[in-house]
């Protein structure tokens, strides 16, 4: 079944047969794929009252078990946010009683990030939702379809120097 790539792929061989297009049909469908599943998992977060980045810092914070706290460098490391955005999110996190920040018994100099009990419920509860999201989301491949897939993006980011960190 062909869809909006073929056409453009073909459509480029048509135009300018001497170059090979193919990637566009990779990164074409990755693009269209990114924005179709980051509406549906914001979607879920939404209904939760949070958005990607601070579901991360919850997240994170609660799968590094107890104590549930890390230094923000840590957060940073671990989360899928950036630096830039970590102190911003924290703020709103804070503001909203789901997490603390407390001087560290390790290094007097830096904070801590905790979850609060608010915190801890929040995330028990958006996490189920979160997990039945993305399987609903993958339903439409098999498990041998999914590994592939795994092991081809896992691949493709080691080329493109993201290791396994």
């Amino acid at each position: 079944m062909a869809d909006h790539l073929d056409r453009v792929v073909a459509q480029w061989g048509a135009e300018r047969p001497d170059l090979d297009v193919s990637p566009m049909e990779v990164f074409g469908r990755l693009k269209r794929l990114f924005r179709l599943v980051d509406a549906e998992l914001n979607r879920t977060f939404a209904e939760h009252g949070l958005d990607a980045p601070s579901f991360d810092v919850l997240a994170t914070l609660k799968r590094s078990g107890p104590p549930y706290r890390l230094t923000p460098t840590g957060l940073m490391e671990s989360a899928m946010v950036t630096s830039g955005a970590i102190t911003q999110r924290l703020d709103r996190l804070e503001a909203r009683g789901l997490v603390t920040r407390t001087r560290s018994d390790q290094d007097r100099r830096s904070r801590d990030v905790e979850l609060t009990p608010e915190g801890h419920a929040l995330i028990d509860r958006a996490l189920p939702a979160h997990v039945a999201n993305e399987h609903r989301l993958l339903a439409g491949l098999d498990e041998a379809q999914k590994a592939a897939l795994i092991e081809a993006m896992r691949a493709l980011l080691e080329d493109l120097g993201e290791g396994s960190g």
